[in-house]
């Protein structure tokens, strides 16, 4: 089973309401989140703090999972959280493990 890390970038504001939809699927064994700064040139979508401090607060989610999971977790996302502005990306995990 080819495994993968999922990565999802959403907005503060569903920060909760993405980790109680990530928790409640029987098919994600643990993931982490991580305050994050992004970066572009999309200034209409930054509040006027944000376009002038050049960075919006966002939250990252990850976790590592089979790839298929990954995708039908992608799949999900564009269905219950359309036009939350998410963006997302899959890489291949090489290798994984816990270090006891």
């Amino acid at each position: 089973m080819e495994q993968c890390l999922l990565v999802i970038i959403a907005t503060p504001d569903i920060e909760q309401t993405m980790v109680d939809w990530l928790l409640a699927r029987a098919d994600v064994s643990g993931f982490s989140t991580a305050p994050v700064s992004g970066h572009g040139t999309a200034h209409e979508q930054l509040s006027m703090s944000e376009q002038v401090e050049g960075r919006q607060n966002q939250i990252m989610f990850h976790s590592q999972l089979p790839l298929d999971t990954a995708r039908d977790i992608v799949t999900r996302l564009h269905e219950d959280f359309r036009g939350a502005g998410l963006h997302y990306w899959i890489v291949p995990a090489l290798e994984g493990g816990h270090i006891d």
